[in-house]
């Protein structure tokens, strides 16, 4: 008897194993199966979530903006067909948006410009408010809830934000000054997204909830390829299926068909399941990794990213901006990265080449760049280099080799006769902004990658203006003057129309933050890995370090039983 129930035991555990087994990919769902990093916080895009990277992937295949990208980074009709720019006496900026008259929501109801004034309204009551300040009007509505105004005044401040809906087709977006970077960022910015106003408007709070919390009937709506149908937060999945309905469907080409039903799934064991052919898509995360093997179908996505070393500016000797440009020039950026990866983008400048506006070649030329001897000789007799320079960065395995860089850059600095002393950290963060008693910041050097948000300038000089999160105390040198000269640049590169005077201040920007001041030294612009099955077209990750869901189509069947897991 006792041997009967361990057995009867024994088969009871392996029947829940085999259906506790979804999560884990090896259920016969069908459809394409992606392992992404993390699961979205959130489907509400106008509200949003601080942890909005996690929901780019969902948003981007199932929304979409005014403007779009182009293969280039340029911005490109979207939503939006056409626009005219104008000034007014008061010194804004007036757009006037004219929009597509074919694109339909999920349930073939017509996209209107109400749509954009809920969502962009909604979106500044949101968790990411603060993204919507370029609005005219839109400080006065921010002011007044950060100080917990009556609901009426603030939603009368609502309605002279400077967005208007002039017909059904015509919206017309004021902003507060000129922004040479807005037609970039509504591309990509999700929160600029539109809004379905007829599902929404007349919706009590906790119904608006639950419309985007609970996919179910269709809803919520979908402009792009793909609406959501069901979000198992339990499960971590969300099942997305094609929306037949979209302007935007994937360009197919012969043989090829949409994918019917997208799985977005979280695992740890990504790699395992895709090398057993559970799974479609994974990234590969793991610089190590890459140095051991390299699959014949990995891929590679170049971002628009840099990582760069940064100077504690506060600190001695580091605190003199001569110093700073001998360490920059000491560093040879091809060894830095030599066969860590696959392939790599050495780089002395902050803009990486791919980004419209960057660095010309002569501009880059007057960046500091390798030049040991100099460098050597500038640091000669440097007082207070004496003691080791103390270098943090971020502990873990990741797609930035950031272990073997820090090994490097500490050997390179040797060579001039610095010594560095390298340090991983799991509180990277914490300790970049932590302090010494005596006032400055304790560390002397660190590493970080930077990521654009949006495809202009303006999204890489934003990390380093006074209230950026730069932690280099760069604001105080020279009594502040160099950084209120960089963000003067920047303000006035902001405002301008044209594009190749933008550039120019733009390029003057970095030559001050690089070049004169060397706040920090530029070292390579970094790509993202993944591998995916070859029945997968036009499935890749774009430059902002997102999925990219919106070309993907399924090869003919004869491809793609030619190139099956086996």
């Amino acid at each position: 008897m006792a041997s009967r129930a361990r057995l009867r035991w024994t088969f009871l555990v392996l029947a829940l194993a085999a259906t506790a087994c979804g999560p884990c990919g090896f259920q016969p769902d069908p459809g394409v199966k992606v392992v992404v990093p993390a699961m979205p916080t959130t489907l509400d895009w106008s509200y949003s979530d601080p942890e909005s990277w996690a929901n780019y992937p969902v948003m981007l295949a199932t929304q979409r903006g005014l403007t779009m990208l182009g293969p280039d980074n340029s911005v490109q009709p979207g939503l939006a067909e056409r626009w005219e720019r104008a000034g007014d006496l008061k010194g804004r900026e007036i757009y006037t948006f004219h929009l597509r008259q074919d694109v339909r929501w999920s349930d073939g109801s017509s996209l209107t410009a109400r749509d954009f004034v809920v969502g962009w309204r909604r979106a500044l009551r949101g968790r990411e408010r603060g993204e919507m300040a370029d609005l005219d009007g839109a400080v006065e509505a921010l002011t007044l809830q950060e100080r917990g105004a009556p609901e009426a005044e603030v939603r009368a401040a609502l309605e002279r934000v400077g967005v208007e809906a002039v017909d059904a087709h015509t919206l017309r977006v004021t902003l507060a000054r000129p922004r040479s970077y807005f037609l970039a960022r509504v591309a990509n910015v999700y929160i600029f997204y539109p809004a379905p106003s007829a599902d929404l408007e007349g919706k009590s709070d906790e119904e608006v909830r639950d419309y985007f919390d609970r996919p179910r009937d269709g809803r919520p709506l979908a402009l792009g390829p793909y609406r959501v149908e069901q979000w198992d937060r339990a499960g971590e999945r969300v099942r997305l299926v094609y929306n037949p309905a979209s302007a935007f469907p994937p360009p197919l080409g012969p043989g090829e068909t949409p994918a019917p039903v997208i799985t977005l799934m979280k695992s740890e064991i990504g790699p395992a399941l895709y090398e057993r052919g559970r799974v479609d898509f994974v990234f590969v995360d793991s610089a190590a990794a890459l140095r051991v093997r390299r699959p014949d179908d990995l891929q590679r996505e170049p971002l628009l990213s840099t990582y760069f070393l940064a100077f504690n500016t506060e600190r001695p000797p580091l605190n003199r901006p001569e110093v700073r440009r001998a360490l920059a020039m000491a560093l040879d950026r091809d060894a830095l990265v030599a066969g860590l990866l696959p392939a790599s983008r050495p780089s002395n400048t902050l803009l990486p080449p791919e980004l419209p506006g960057a660095a010309t070649a002569e501009e880059a030329a007057r960046l500091p760049r390798y030049s040991l001897e100099a460098a050597r000789a500038a640091l000669a007799g440097v007082p207070g280099l004496d003691r080791p320079l103390r270098l943090i960065y971020r502990q873990g395995d990741g797609f930035v080799p950031e272990v073997a860089i820090a090994e490097r850059v500490a050997a390179q600095l040797a060579r001039v006769g610095v010594q560095v002393v390298v340090e991983p950290r799991s509180d990277f963060s914490a300790e970049v902004a932590r302090r010494s008693a005596q006032g400055p910041r304790v560390y002397d050097l660190y590493m970080r990658r930077l990521g654009a948000d949006y495809a202009h300038p303006n999204t890489f000089f934003t990390l380093f203006e006074r209230e950026g999160n730069h932690q280099t105390g760069w604001e105080t040198q020279a009594g502040g003057e160099p950084m209120a000269r960089f963000e003067r640049l920047l303000e006035a590169g902001d405002g301008e129309p044209d594009e190749a005077k933008a550039r120019a201040l733009y390029a003057q920007a970095q030559e001050v933050l690089v070049g004169e001041q060397a706040v920090i030294a530029p070292i390579y612009h970094p790509d993202r890995y993944y591998r995916a099955r070859a029945r997968l077209h036009g499935m890749d990750v774009d430059p902002f370090n997102f999925l990219a869901l919106r070309s993907l189509r399924l090869a003919p069947a004869t491809e793609a039983r030619a190139g099956a897991t086996p």
